[in-house]
C-alpha cells in the first residue's frame, strides 16, 4: 500500500515490484528493477528514503530514520528478511543479513556482507568489502571474490523475481484437492552449501 504524508508522495519506477502487503509512506524513491516484499515498511515521514536500481527489501524489513536524515541504499543492495535499517547509508552491492539491525548515521561500504542477526551500533563506519558480524558488529575479515559472486547471483534472483511478480503474481483461492501433477519451483541458483 502507498500512503502520502503531508506533501510527500512515494515514487516507484514502473519496472519495480512492491508487494500489495508492503507499506510505502511519504518521501520514498524506488528505482528500477527493485523488489519489496510483503510486510516491509518504508516510512519516509521524518526524512527521505532512496532505494537505487536493483535493490531488494525482503519480508518484514523496516526502513526509517530520525528527522532530517536520508536513508540511502545504493545500487543492488540486498536486504534479508526482517532486517532494520535506521538512518544509514548502505554501499553498492552489499548484503544485509536476515534480522540485522543497522542504526543511525552508519556508513557501510560497497560489496560488504553483514551477517544475519548482526547489530551495527550508531555512527559505525565499515569500508569496502568488509565481512561484518556480531553484537556489537565488527569486521572479521575481507569479503572474497567468491562471496561477492554468490551475493551478486542472489541479488539477480530478486531482480528477476520483481519482473516475474509484475507478470505472474495474482490473488487466488487455494486448491481444495491435491492435483496428481503437483509441481514445485526449481531454479539454477546454488548456495555456498550446494555448489559444484
Amino acid at each position: 500500500m502507498y500512503f502520502s504524508f503531508k506533501s510527500f508522495k512515494p515514487y516507484v519506477h514502473s519496472s519495480s515490484f512492491v508487494h500489495p502487503l508492503a507499506a510505502i509512506t511519504g518521501c520514498v524513491r524506488i528505482g528500477k528493477n527493485v523488489y519489496v516484499g510483503p510486510f516491509a515498511a518504508l516510512r519516509g515521514d521524518f526524512g527521505e528514503i532512496v532505494i537505487e536500481d536493483g535493490c531488494n527489501i525482503q519480508e518484514h524489513c523496516m526502513v526509517h530514520m530520525f528527522p532530517g536524515i536520508t536513508v540511502h541504499l545504493e545500487e543492488n543492495v540486498h536486504v534479508g528478511h526482517g532486517a532494520i535499517i535506521h538512518g544509514a547509508r548502505i554501499g553498492r552491492n552489499t548484503l544485509v543479513g536476515m534480522n540485522s539491525v543497522i542504526m543511525d548515521d552508519c556508513e557501510i561500504g560497497e560489496e560488504c556482507i553483514v551477517g544475519a542477526m548482526s547489530f551495527i551500533k550508531e555512527r559505525s563506519n565499515f569500508g569496502r568489502r568488509s565481512l561484518i558480524v556480531g553484537n556489537p558488529a565488527k569486521k572479521v575479515k575481507d569479503v572474497s571474490d567468491e562471496m561477492i559472486l554468490w551475493k551478486t547471483k542472489g541479488t539477480e534472483l530478486y531482480q528477476q523475481l520483481a519482473q516475474d511478480c509484475l507478470e505472474h503474481l495474482k490473488v487466488t483461492e487455494p486448491l481444495r484437492e491435491m492435483p496428481a501433477d503437483w509441481k514445485i519451483p526449481n531454479g539454477e541458483f546454488k548456495s555456498w552449501r550446494h555448489r559444484d
